[in-house]
């Protein structure tokens, strides 16, 4: 796939709604300690988002889980909406929020060296730690 595609998706509830516009069908895996707290597992996230916007925002709440990003679920019923950079409002949306069966590809996982011994991703992707997360965000110029 080339050129951008939308997707929509809706929480459990069907409260809040979400479409997506995206470059492909990347995902994304996060392993970091606070996406397993806050999931009960890695972070499944569409990758190569270029917008994203939600109905029923009344419906949202988010949570600043650090200095530097929030978390965004449904007051409802809680499903997870989002990740979110607090400065440039990049956005990460689970892929599972996704309505339908399109083809995704895991193609990275993140902040590899908090991956606990308990599960493995077979996938053959590239495997970041988080310092080199934070070196890619830090030497984009956007």
């Amino acid at each position: 796939m080339s050129g951008n595609e939308r997707f929509d998706g809706r929480c459990l509830c069907g409260a809040v709604g979400v479409s997506v516009l995206a470059e492909n069908r990347h995902v994304d895996a996060c392993h970091c300690s606070m996406c397993r707290k806050w999931g009960g597992g890695p972070l499944f996230v569409l990758d190569g988002i270029t917008e994203a916007r939600f109905d029923g925002e009344a419906d949202i709440t988010v949570y600043a889980s650090s200095d530097w990003a929030e978390r965004g679920f449904c007051r409802h019923c809680g499903t997870h909406l989002f990740y979110r950079l607090k400065a440039g409002g990049e956005c990460a949306v689970p892929v599972d929020l996704i309505d339908g069966d399109a083809e995704w590809a895991l193609v990275r996982q993140i902040f590899v060296e908090e991956q606990p011994a308990h599960y493995r991703i077979a996938n053959d992707t590239p495997r970041l730690t988080g310092a080199e997360v934070f070196a890619q965000y830090s030497a984009d110029p956007g």
